[in-house]
């Protein structure tokens, strides 16, 4: 690393970086990792296997929505009440204290611990709102691309360290004086929930957000708001280069969620084991950690415009290669792309968007971007089971179907770069 950038790796800087690797274990040991292997097999136990994988979707889907619907005007309430630090530990509080309690929820109890969930996904999502926003505070314009790709580094390596240590917990579960697998995970849930926290205290501690230009309080806050997100609207469609880049984002970061949620669900419908589909996993984590922070290298060097555009066409190899696979070797070799690419393209984004919008209203603006972020895990999905069942329909085999399927990804791929390539790519 250069003097330059030792230079920029500030406390604040560090401390904003490391909140990603705070609730990264979220992602990795609960979201992705074991939740809903846990739900079906503990809290639902026994019931019907469509009914429960309907539980866990509707869960999804409701906290999504609460996020994505409240974001805007949150983040326009926080922007003009100067508040986004405490939003912040507020929703964190939300989702460690509900992620820390799924430990005690007995075998049986799906209604608890999808409501568990839930209240700990809007936690997770609702603060990553007001964490995007910050990077404005915390990184200067012509450093966005480094400190954006740092924050996502941290967050894979962060989030592969403990993942790691939990899949330890629950394939060996006697190292640790524990009974058996199933009490392993519900010690790691109470892991995440613990690092979580204690990696979200330096944020707090060391960034310092600008005081609100107005003081204003109740009503008066919600009023002014109200009226902030109207022009906040306005302004995007006035600007053709925003409002690009967001239906840009919206198209081509729904086929990044998409491989993220669906490529493990592929990998079982092809007969891989799910000691291989983790073990992929895994490698996706410690491959996105130097990977995220050499894509910021080259953001800054050739543009971050170029480099997403350079992201974009690799996931649409990947896509390609994906329909072709058969063997777990090839799975691998997936996961290494996969990992290669996937940080890089998610904070070049953020950095690209940061650049586009007003810093003292970017909690306002990130709450339109993580509103799109979290609408954005509907039509790929939607995609690849439509796509699938209709080529059920014609006959032709389970796995070719789900080939099919995973194929149809491309679309979004190739519309988002396409629109991307409209957008100016705004340097300091």
């Amino acid at each position: 690393m250069t003097e330059r950038k030792r230079d920029f790796l500030t406390k604040p800087i560090v401390g904003w970086a490391l909140y990603d690797w705070a609730n990264s274990a979220f992602t990795t040991t609960v979201m992705a990792g074991f939740f809903p292997i846990f739900f079906k097999s503990h809290w639902s136990a026994g019931a019907d296997a469509v009914a429960s994988t309907a539980r866990l979707g509707f869960a999804n889907a409701f906290a999504g929505i609460i996020v994505a619907i409240s974001a805007p005007l949150l983040g326009a309430i926080a922007d003009r009440a100067g508040v986004r630090k405490k939003f912040l530990a507020a929703f964190a509080a939300l989702g460690i204290t509900a992620t820390a309690s799924l430990f005690i929820v007995p075998a049986g109890s799906w209604i608890i611990a999808v409501l568990l969930y839930s209240l700990a996904v809007i936690g997770f999502s609702g603060g990553n709102v007001y964490y995007d926003s910050l990077i404005t505070v915390v990184a200067p314009k012509d450093r966005l691309d480094f400190v954006s790709s740092l924050g996502f580094a941290v967050g894979y390596l962060g989030g592969g360290l403990l993942f790691a240590l939990n899949v330890w917990m629950v394939l060996k579960p006697e190292t640790f004086g524990l009974r058996d697998s199933s009490e392993a995970v519900r010690w790691s849930f109470l892991t995440v929930s613990i690092w979580w926290t204690l990696f979200s205290v330096p944020l707090l501690l060391f960034v310092r957000e600008p005081l609100a230009p107005f003081l204003r309080r109740g009503g008066k806050v919600l009023r002014e708001s109200l009226g902030r997100l109207g022009e906040t609207i306005a302004h995007i469609r006035r600007l053709p280069g925003l409002g690009v880049f967001l239906l840009a984002y919206w198209l081509y970061i729904d086929g990044v969620d998409t491989i993220i949620r669906m490529a493990l669900d592929y990998g079982l419908s092809l007969g891989f084991k799910s000691r291989d589909l983790i073990a992929a996993l895994l490698m996706v984590q410690f491959i996105g950690f130097p990977a995220a922070l050499v894509f910021g290298a080259i953001g800054e060097r050739i543009g971050t415009k170029k480099a997403l555009l350079g992201g974009i066409f690799m996931y649409l190899l990947i896509v390609l290669w994906g329909s072709l696979i058969k063997s777990k070797e090839e799975f691998y070799v997936l996961a290494l792309m996969i990992g290669l690419v996937q940080g890089g393209v998610q904070a070049l984004s953020r950095a690209f968007y940061a650049r586009l919008v007003p810093a003292e209203q970017s909690a306002q603006y990130f709450g339109f971007y993580n509103m799109l972020n979290k609408f954005s895990v509907v039509l790929g999905p939607l995609l690849v089971g439509a796509v699938a069942l209709l080529s059920r329909s014609f006959g032709l085999s389970q796995t070719a179907a789900s080939r099919l399927g995973i194929l149809s990804v491309a679309i979004l791929f190739v519309g988002g770069g396409l629109l991307l390539r409209r957008v100016d790519d705004v340097r300091s």
